[in-house]
């Protein structure tokens, strides 16, 4: 079989539309967040609730994509890391490097400035490029992968829904927290309660793994079990989302039901994964293309800030609605970086810089 043959397009679909949700995610954070952390006045953010909601499954997908072809790990530790270090590290640290000398040509910091966030990498992301955070989990998603495996290698279905049933209850932990702000033994000076050990990202991994397990061929329910899981969690998410604008002041606060570790945020994830999952490959060239996106989406995670800047300051004056520019930044975006990511694509030594 070729590789095209071999791989799942059903997968890669979902990998590029998680790329590109990424993508008009932060199209959107011009539209409601503004300076000082506060929700921007006026109407465009209703217009960033209503379109980005759903996309906020971008990272669950990508977590349960990891998930799906990584646990149970099998392989030895030392190859295993070895080759995320290639794949994820060396180009995460070329990007920050990259991105240092970005916000030096651009004017948002001095030479000295720029240097000092490459040496602070280690700490942190070094410069003030937030979408960088995503490296870090990932990485310590990896770090953990090892540990967790031959529990997934020898766990019984009852025993994997069992932890799933209590991920499950954390994911309700931010509502709860509405009524209770202190749970389980939560409190100032101890913020590990009982559940926290089945909280987070690690779940979606653990999802994924169950789904490939026991969910892998396709039946009839998941896509219209599918179907509800989206819709439902994209009206709570969105409805939760636009009410809080009337009442809250601070982008962390307005941001409750966007969170990642919300039981409607995971709804859709699962919902997405459900329906995705099983779509055949056509014919023509739509299946390459998808394939060579979803194989480059590193890179065009990687490099799309510097990219939707660009847009951002182009094409912002020129339309008046957010309900248009949100969607137009994010596709001359996303366009535009696999564009150039294709480019450095055929470079040699291209896999030190976009994976």
């Amino acid at each position: 079989m070729t590789k095209l043959q071999s791989r799942n397009h059903g997968l890669d679909l979902l990998r590029v539309l998680a790329c590109y949700m990424v993508l008009q995610v932060h199209a959107g954070e011009f539209y409601y967040i503004a300076d000082g952390g506060l929700v921007a006045a006026g109407g465009e953010p209703v217009w960033a609730c209503w379109l980005n909601s759903l996309c906020r499954t971008a990272v669950p997908l990508f977590v349960m994509l990891s998930g799906f072809f990584l646990l149970p790990v099998r392989e030895r530790m030392r190859d295993f890391f070895a080759r995320r270090f290639v794949r994820v590290v060396v180009p995460f640290l070329v990007w920050c490097v990259l991105y240092a000398i970005y916000q030096f040509l651009t004017g948002r910091t001095d030479a000295a400035g720029a240097l000092l966030g490459v040496c602070r990498i280690p700490v942190n992301f070094g410069v003030e490029i937030g979408h960088l955070w995503f490296v870090y989990m990932l990485l310590g998603l990896y770090l953990f992968a090892p540990v967790v495996s031959p529990w997934i290698e020898t766990a019984s279905r009852r025993a994997m829904e069992g932890y799933l049933a209590l991920w499950a209850f954390t994911l309700c932990i931010p509502y709860v927290h509405l009524v209770f702000p202190e749970l389980l033994g939560e409190c100032f000076w101890n913020d590990t309660p009982m559940l926290y050990y089945f909280s987070g990202f690690l779940g979606y991994m653990v999802l994924a793994a169950y789904l490939r397990r026991y969910h892998a061929a396709p039946r009839a329910w998941h896509k219209w079990g599918g179907a509800l899981l989206v819709v439902a969690g994209y009206f709570a998410t969105a409805w939760i989302f636009d009410a809080r604008l009337a009442t809250q002041r601070l982008v962390a606060d307005l941001e409750l039901s966007w969170g990642f570790g919300t039981i409607n945020v995971a709804a859709m994830s699962v919902g997405l994964f459900l329906l995705l999952k099983d779509v055949r490959p056509g014919a023509g060239r739509f299946t390459g293309v998808v394939t060579d996106i979803s194989r480059l989406s590193y890179g065009i995670y990687l490099i799309h800030i510097m990219l939707l800047n660009f847009f951002h300051g182009w094409l912002d004056p020129l339309i008046v609605s957010a309900g248009i520019k949100i969607p137009v930044l994010a596709l001359c975006t996303f366009v535009s970086s696999y564009a150039v990511v294709k480019l450095i694509s055929l470079l040699p030594g291209s896999k030190y810089v976009v994976g």
